[in-house]
């Protein structure tokens, strides 16, 4: 058969080629590979990948075609691995030169659980130092550029990632989001995430260290990028295993919804300035649901302004004096130039304050509860902007305040413990993606991931791409 690039297997999707190894039609070593030349082709041009797990991800995959390996749902299926999580016998490097000796004894639970499946780490995702800004670059491995547009930001702190699955290095990628780190790369670079709920998937390094810090364990999670709704939904389940690791763990049993459920569609979340592009990638996401049978109207969610306001004070705060050194000192200067401008917005509280303003959480949350049990699902833009010029985000406290406003929407789903499902909507007329996300009430990851995947048909994505000039 003559391989052209419409059936390379670079471009096909997880659940395809998992399918395209089980019939025998192709070996995992052959679907290792071409990623693997794929990788060498176009990772010198974007920059996605920190290292590349060549040798180990050629022996995992021959080993699964001896009938060796595991013979899971993604058996031979490559993915690539945040710098953040852990990969046994690698650095968990942060994006941090200091951090180059952290190499990890064990697999964080999401790797395992993937390779349980199957499924082989093949390169680490680059990502911002200490993963704190909304654009890709560090002092260690430089930027990631973005594959639409090199001018214009791939977003953070996933975007090595959220690149490399758009340009058909890997079809799947690990990462975390705290405040928008699936769902902003997803979204500037034309692929899909989800975020799950907090404690939905077990979490766990293998490394000494400090432990996270409060808002870190009550916001963050892991999440898949793909270029398939479903294969984030096949990745979903398989991470949902226990890990005795991980205490804070919670096994749930949810059940599908028996109607489409009603969908709140707001167009600024709270932002002011949205672009009428963004806004018409909304509209046309809710015309997608609504001829899908669900309920569609516009709402505007509760509290949007608290939520946020309240998340940039709780983090800044955590930013204890030696921690802030210590991260001023190993960091790049643009994470330096970000956490100045943060600080400016969000000055430290006191513990009375920071105490104050962790009790009044659980408000906004009840207020959103609220909302959610009326609405069972939000649709609005991930930013209210399209995707930022590369260096936006060290102008100053006005930019990075601009780019916080027009983002409320998905850092108060971080605030709020709130899983999203982030999928492609839209072009701008500059050729630059335009994402869309749904949020959902806790543990309920199922029901946005269907959602999505109507938008997704809708919106048919033009991922894997070659990198555009």
């Amino acid at each position: 058969m003559t391989t052209t690039r419409s059936t390379a297997l670079w471009t096909q999707d997880a659940q395809t080629l998992a399918g395209m190894i089980a019939a025998g039609d192709v070996s995992a070593t052959e679907v290792v590979s071409a990623h693997l030349r794929r990788i060498a082709d176009i990772d010198p041009v974007v920059h996605a990948t920190t290292s590349v797990l060549a040798d180990t991800a050629l022996a995992a995959a021959a080993a699964i075609d001896r009938g060796d390996g595991p013979r899971g749902p993604l058996a031979g299926v490559p993915f690539t691995v945040k710098n953040n999580l852990d990969v046994a016998g690698g650095a968990t490097s942060w994006g941090v030169g200091a951090f180059a000796g952290a190499v990890a004894s064990q697999d964080a639970p999401a790797v395992a659980a993937l390779r349980r499946a199957g499924a082989i780490p093949i390169a680490r995702g680059n990502m911002p130092d200490f993963a704190t800004r909304w654009h890709t670059d560090n002092d260690a491995n430089g930027p990631t550029l973005n594959p639409w547009n090199a001018s214009h930001s791939p977003g953070g702190s996933s975007g090595g990632d959220a690149v490399a699955v758009a340009t058909g290095m890997t079809p799947l990628g690990l990462g975390t989001d705290f405040g928008g780190s699936l769902r902003v790369p997803a979204a500037f670079t034309g692929v899909a995430s989800l975020r799950v709920t907090p404690g939905r998937v077990a979490v766990a390094s293998s490394l000494p260290g400090p432990a996270p810090t409060p808002t870190n364990q009550l916001f963050a999670a892991p999440g898949p990028l793909a270029r398939s709704v479903r294969d984030l939904a096949l990745v979903f389940e398989l991470m949902l295993a226990d890990d005795p690791r991980d205490p804070s763990w919670i096994p749930v049993l949810d059940s599908p919804d028996a109607t489409p459920p009603t969908v709140a569609v707001t167009f600024d979340g709270g932002a002011g300035s949205l672009d009428p592009q963004v806004r018409a990638a909304v509209r046309r996401a809710a015309d997608a649901l609504a001829d899908a049978g669900h309920p569609v109207t516009e709402q505007t969610p509760p509290q949007l302004i608290e939520a946020t306001t309240s998340y940039g004070r709780l983090v800044s705060t955590e930013l204890l004096p030696q921690r802030l050194e210590f991260m001023r000192q190993v960091g790049s200067a643009g994470l330096n130039a970000f956490l100045g401008a943060a600080l400016e917005l969000f000055p430290p509280l006191d513990l009375a304050g920071y105490i104050s303003e962790l009790g009044e959480r659980l408000r906004v949350r009840a207020a959103w509860s609220l909302f959610l049990h009326e609405y069972p699902i939000v649709l609005g833009p991930v930013s209210g902007q399209l995707p930022w010029p590369v260096g936006y985000d060290l102008g100053g406290a006005t930019a990075v305040a601009t780019m916080y406003n027009a983002q409320r929407l998905t850092v108060a789903a971080n605030y709020l413990a709130l899983p999203a499902v982030t999928v492609p909507a839209a072009q701008s007329s500059e050729g630059l993606p335009i994402g869309v996300q749904l949020i959902t009430a806790p543990f309920a990851e199922r029901r946005a991931l269907a959602a999505g995947a109507h938008i997704e048909a809708a919106f048919r994505p033009e991922t894997p791409i070659d990198p555009r000039s």
